[in-house]
């Protein structure tokens, strides 16, 4: 199963793109690094493409053509919260970047 959806994935993703695959492994920013990845994930001119894996996990082979891991926390999400998840991290950083005051780095 998790080598069938690997190739789904790797057929769907844009050969140019910046594949950020979320990985539990991967790198763990806060929310003002993460705004710092973005912008720098933007410099490199590249489309941006975020690999969620399904239940099984990702693939070895996705994680092979992944350019980033990254990771929401150590707990395990279903990938349809992540996507929600992820939605709002890319917001808040994008907030962030232009300060706006959505973000509020004084608060717990």
């Amino acid at each position: 199963m998790r080598r069938r959806e690997g190739a789904a994935l790797l057929e769907a993703l844009p050969p140019a793109a910046l594949a950020i695959a979320l990985d539990l492994g991967g790198h763990a920013p806060d929310s003002e690094g993460l705004a710092a990845l973005l912008t720098r994930w933007e410099e490199s001119g590249k489309p941006l493409a975020f690999i969620i894996g399904g239940a099984e996990g990702l693939d070895p082979a996705v994680q092979a053509r992944a350019d980033q891991r990254l990771s929401l926390g150590p707990m395990t999400w279903p990938h349809f919260l992540v996507r929600g998840m992820l939605a709002e991290q890319l917001y808040r950083a994008q907030a962030i970047r232009s300060g706006h005051p959505y973000h509020r780095p004084w608060r717990p």
